[in-house]
């Protein structure tokens, strides 16, 4: 029985009819991170960089022939026209197959080893929204909108984690909001599970200058009961698509003469803010819900407290 390259007589075999599109397919029904299974997006991320990257090119090789020369060669050339971030999303896809494949004891050491390829570096940083380029989109926004263009600035919150804000979600009391769930938009339905990340489980103090517009917008906006959502669809009530507040944001970023500013970078702004304000880098990951291998200690660091008086600091930085 022939033996994997590179197993230099050690014995492992190679198993019929194992190429790697059959490889990979088990391993995305049986991948799980944490005990959990992959988020619905993951999959259709994974599925399409298998789809259009991988298999096409080297589906049909058997995953213990797989050379490093044959990745080199895949990436180089294969490749060439991709895009920076899907040809980085194809090569972690990749990488992450063939790790599972030396834990299977199918190859002794991945083929995949290019340093960076599975990184995409920003060509252009972020310019953060002014506060008078912020106070211009929001005025744009419909009125049912400005919250949410508020709290993803200065709440610094994810569109899914905003999408899936309930009621009961906001704590005026205490004047924090709890963060527990998020929505991801699937090609089927929405989806609610857990935030993106196990540090996205936070309480998020809410700076005192938009507690009035909090309680405005669940006075005029926001359904009775607790499991009203805060932006809810106009049409049926579900969750409101990303796509359908891109047509409002279109133009309210146009009108503050920010064209080049997206939803997601509402949030970079707010944490820009933070920093202004004094916030620590465990701060600013812990207000985030930013995680890292190396993280968790930080995060035990970042006092409970100490976020109330960052989240003064901002309505400060609002007000000046």
């Amino acid at each position: 029985m022939a033996t994997a390259r590179g197993s230099e007589g050690r014995g492992i075999a190679h198993q019929p009819g194992r190429d790697l599109s059959q490889y990979a397919t088990r391993w995305l029904a049986q991948r799980r991170v944490k005990g959990e299974p992959l988020r619905p997006n993951t999959v259709i991320d994974y599925e399409r960089a298998l789809r259009l990257y991988i298999a096409p090119h080297l589906g049909d090789r058997p995953v213990t022939d797989i050379t490093r020369a044959d990745v080199r060669n895949w990436h180089a050339n294969a490749l060439r026209s991709v895009s920076d971030r899907p040809k980085a999303k194809a090569y972690a896809v990749l990488r992450t197959i063939m790790n599972s494949a030396v834990e299977d004891e199918l190859v002794e050491v991945s083929p995949v080893s290019i340093q960076g390829a599975g990184v995409v570096r920003r060509k252009h940083g972020i310019e953060p929204a002014t506060l008078d380029e912020l106070a211009t989109i929001v005025e744009a926004m419909p009125e049912r909108l400005r919250l949410m263009v508020l709290l993803a600035t200065w709440c610094a919150l994810r569109y899914g984690e905003l999408a899936e804000l309930r009621r009961r979600d906001i704590d005026l009391t205490n004047e924090v909001i709890k963060v527990r769930r998020a929505v991801t938009f699937t090609p089927g339905a929405p989806v609610v599970g857990p935030p993106k990340t196990d540090a996205g489980v936070r309480d998020v103090a809410i700076p005192p200058h938009l507690l009035d517009a909090v309680r405005a917008h669940l006075k005029d906006h926001t359904k009775p009961g607790r499991d009203a959502l805060l932006f809810p669809a106009e049409m049926g009530g579900g969750h409101l698509h990303e796509s359908v507040v891109y047509r409002p944001w279109n133009k309210a970023r146009k009108a503050a003469g920010r064209p080049d500013l997206r939803f997601h970078d509402l949030r970079h702004t707010g944490a820009t803010l933070a920093a202004q304000a004094g916030a620590t880098t465990a701060e600013l990951q812990a207000r985030l819900g930013h995680t890292t291998a190396d993280a968790a200690m930080i995060y035990q660091h970042a006092a409970k407290g100490r976020d109330r008086q960052l989240a003064a600091k901002l309505s400060q930085l609002a007000q000046d």
